[in-house]
């Protein structure tokens, strides 16, 4: 069971995502290693290092921004196995994704972290 990678969430408006990746990418010297759009729920997402950059309206962001970060991780069972014995709370059950599947937890300090293993 590991963390893989720390996705730090940077939310933004849709006009914005091609700059804030070309900032990133210089800020980083790395290339834009992730980008996809979220259809369903009219999002575009771009990673750039550590940054997962989310791009949509206030009203298509709303339900997302109280996630304070993504967890990359090699097995989101074990995880889910792991936060509940820990105490967390586990508020979206694991589900198929665009880029694998997820799920949503809140951790006993009450930090809402998402968990993603790519599949």
């Amino acid at each position: 069971m590991q963390i893989i990678k720390v996705l730090t969430r940077v939310y933004l408006s849709p006009v914005d995502l091609d700059e804030a990746i070309a900032f990133y990418e210089n800020l980083f010297t790395e290339k834009c290693w992730l980008w996809f759009q979220y259809s369903e729920s009219e999002l575009e997402l771009a990673s750039v290092g550590s940054i997962l950059l989310i791009a949509g309206s206030a009203e298509a962001l709303s339900p997302f921004k109280s996630t304070h970060a993504t967890f990359l991780v090699d097995s989101l069972n074990d995880f889910k196995e792991a936060l509940i014995q820990q105490g967390a709370v586990i508020l979206a059950e694991p589900n198929k994704v665009t880029t694998g599947a997820n799920m949503r937890a809140m951790h006993p300090d009450g930090t809402i972290i998402e968990y993603l293993e790519f599949g």
